[in-house]
């Protein structure tokens, strides 16, 4: 533990935010020669700007890949300075997910050990790490072009849940922005205009018709108007009004009907911004022999998003699972609890012994 907690803590402090894509290349050349430090081999990958680590046999393939990221959510500078008390490690990525790629760096670091006091490489791995630079903005140059590179089982996305709850399933994610146009006119004369914010508010309400009340936990889509932007001077009908809308969709939903009927419903200029998929964990044996390994934990699923959803694309049974952050990421009070860190460590060890005495990868069988 001591080692996972002075790993999470020096990664806390690279400020790896997308507004500073040379701070993120700076924490994946550490993570880079940690390995290396460890003898532990890793392969780097670049796209558009956003590089990936992955460490793997040779021939890319394991049973068992563990998931995270090492960016952040923008946050005030003293967030990067990581502090302890109280059980729990506090900082911007604490929870988001910075412990999680400290824990699998030093799980893997261990298991490569063993492998060699055994007179193995680590090309007889039964498992393996992807480590990527843009979860936070979709993962479409990260996770989702390193999974077309490499090969899995069964993959877990630290990402999420906690050590109680295995979640197998997640919502899928539409951002839409609404144009309203309307006509400008002077302040003092606004009978002359046709105020967009005026449009822009009734196309919001007929958005909202379509999707049911938020209130309480319940597994259904969701809507969330989180931006808004219009007028450019106090005294000026304004002409144009815009809005963004976070909508959360589940396996239930059609989302090509649904964007059909929002679309249909306004009287603005409805436009998708960004798409992306449900993950459904699908059905594995691994997920059992985690249950068995961790009884106190139960199924669940989460209205959050991950990459764990390029797991289902690419036809890659998986879980999200995690440390307690006890709802506290992209606050002010991130933070990951310690003990936690410490059960999801020994889980995952158990789980990893399990497999590994009765695997067969690449020809050599494995005592992880």
């Amino acid at each position: 533990m001591e080692e996972i907690l002075e790993l999470t803590k020096t990664l806390i402090r690279f400020q790896t935010v997308q507004s500073k894509p040379d701070e993120i290349q700076r924490c994946t050349s550490f993570i880079e020669n940690y390995l290396k430090t460890h003898g532990v081999l890793c392969e780097c990958m670049e796209h558009e700007g956003v590089p990936s680590i992955w460490i793997m046999p040779q021939n890319r393939r394991v049973p068992i890949l563990l998931m995270s990221h090492l960016d952040v959510v923008d946050g005030p500078a003293e967030l990067f300075e990581p502090s302890v008390h109280d059980g729990r490690v506090f900082g911007r990525g604490s929870i988001d997910d910075k412990y999680a790629v400290a824990l699998s760096v030093v799980l893997m670091n261990r298991h490569v050990a063993r492998l060699q006091r055994e007179g193995l490489d680590q090309n007889c791995a039964a498992m393996g790490v992807l480590i990527t630079g843009d979860e936070e903005l979709g993962g479409q140059n990260g996770a989702k072009k390193a999974l077309e590179k490499i090969q899995a089982d069964f993959g877990i996305a630290l990402d999420g849940g906690s050590v109680g709850q295995i979640v197998v399933k997640e919502k899928g994610l539409l951002t839409l922005k609404l144009i309203a146009e309307g006509k400008a006119a002077h302040g003092s004369r606004p009978w002359l205009g046709k105020n967009a914010i005026d449009i822009l508010i009734e196309d919001y309400h007929r958005l909202k018709s379509l999707f049911p009340n938020p209130e309480g936990d319940h597994w259904h889509r969701t809507m969330s108007f989180n931006i808004v932007s219009a007028g450019k001077s106090f005294n000026q009908v304004p002409e144009i009004a815009e809005a963004v809308f976070d909508i959360r969709y589940t396996e239930n939903d059609d989302i090509e009907e649904l964007y059909k009927m929002m679309r249909g419903s306004v009287h603005g200029d409805l436009q998708i911004i960004r798409k992306e998929p449900i993950f459904i964990g699908g059905n594995s044996p691994f997920v059992d022999l985690l249950l068995e390994d961790s009884p106190q934990s139960k199924i669940t699923f989460e209205h959050g998003a991950s990459d764990a959803r390029f797991l289902s694309e690419f036809g890659i049974p998986g879980v999200v699972w995690g440390a307690d952050g006890e709802q506290s990421a992209h606050s002010r009070d991130e933070h990951v609890v310690i003990s936690s860190i410490q059960a999801l460590y020994d889980r995952l060890e158990a789980f990893f012994e399990r497999i590994g005495g009765g695997l067969h990868v690449g020809g050599c069988r494995n005592r992880v």
